[in-house]
This record gives C-alpha cells, sequence and structure tokens, in this order.
C-alpha cells in the first residue's frame, strides 16, 4: 500500500467531484447518456467517485476492483440484452475503467475499452473532464449503435442520471 496514495485519497477526497463536476456538468452528461441511448440498445451508467475511504482504500483497492463492484451494485448486468455499460472515474488516482455486460464485452473486448479509458484519462490531464466524460459515452455508444443498433420500443432500463459517490 502507498503511503502517497492514501494521501491522495485522504485529502482529494470529495471536494475535488464537485469542483470538476458540477450539477451542470452533470447534467450535460446526462443529456449525453440520453441522446448515446437513443442510438442503441444499450445501458449507460457514468460513475464518478472522488476518492476511496475506509476498508477499500486501507485494504487498497484498485480502481478496476472498485468499478466491478459499482458495476455489480448499480445492477447494469441485469439488462436484457447483457449490454449494459458502467464508465467508472475514481478521480483521486485519475483512473477510467469501463465495466461492460458479456454481451458486448465479447463484441468490443479489453483492448477497444481500453482504448475509450485512455482517450478520456488525456482530456482529463488537460483539464477538461466534461468533454472527456462526453466523448467517453460518444465513444461507448458508438460501439453499442454497432452491435445492438436501436430498435422500435427498446426499455430505457437503467437510469441516465450520473452517480457521484
Amino acid at each position: 500500500m502507498s503511503i502517497k496514495r492514501i494521501g491522495r485519497h485522504l485529502l482529494e477526497h470529495r471536494w475535488r467531484v464537485r469542483r470538476d463536476f458540477p450539477p451542470r456538468v452533470l447534467d450535460a452528461i446526462e443529456r449525453a447518456i440520453k441522446e448515446g441511448e437513443a442510438t442503441h440498445s444499450g445501458q449507460i451508467r457514468f460513475v464518478v467517485e472522488g476518492a476511496l475511504d475506509g476498508v477499500p482504500l486501507f485494504r487498497n483497492q484498485p480502481a478496476r476492483e472498485r468499478a466491478l463492484d459499482v458495476f455489480s451494485h448499480l445492477r447494469i448486468w441485469d439488462t436484457d440484452h447483457n449490454n449494459g455499460v458502467l464508465i467508472y472515474l475514481l478521480l483521486a488516482d485519475r483512473d477510467v475503467e469501463i465495466v461492460a455486460d458479456r454481451g458486448i464485452d465479447a463484441k468490443v473486448g479489453h483492448a477497444g475499452w481500453e482504448a475509450i479509458c485512455r482517450a478520456m484519462e488525456a482530456d482529463f490531464r488537460s483539464g477538461r473532464f466534461e468533454q472527456g466524460v462526453i466523448n467517453g459515452i460518444a465513444a461507448v455508444s458508438r460501439e453499442l449503435a454497432k452491435y445492438f443498433p436501436h430498435a422500435e420500443g427498446d426499455p430505457n432500463e437503467l437510469p441516465d442520471k450520473p452517480v457521484v459517490i
């Protein structure tokens, strides 16, 4: 366990989320999810967590493992076509993780998701948080539209509102 990582998580906690993701930005992200989901039958959730605390932090939980926990907790796996996708940002680690249900993951694969994550992280390094997330949602939506195009009557199975932890 890195003392530097613990310090970063303890110091940057929730204030940074409020600064980088104010209500106006969260509203824009929600609109981007709605617009993206109009092109496919998949479900996208965006979660930003400022920092880990308590047991996850002192267990040194990696961002990927935390994203899997969030994916499960939000029941993103529980979609009709197994095409739910979580875009998870652990702000203190500056790490984006995409967790996808097996239906879409089998089509896009690790390398495809990883490319989207790295592009988002590049935007974040430049301070473009809103644009980075919106670009990421658009990239995920393009993948979903390729394999799960929108059909009349497709339900919106999961909320579009971003989650702030």
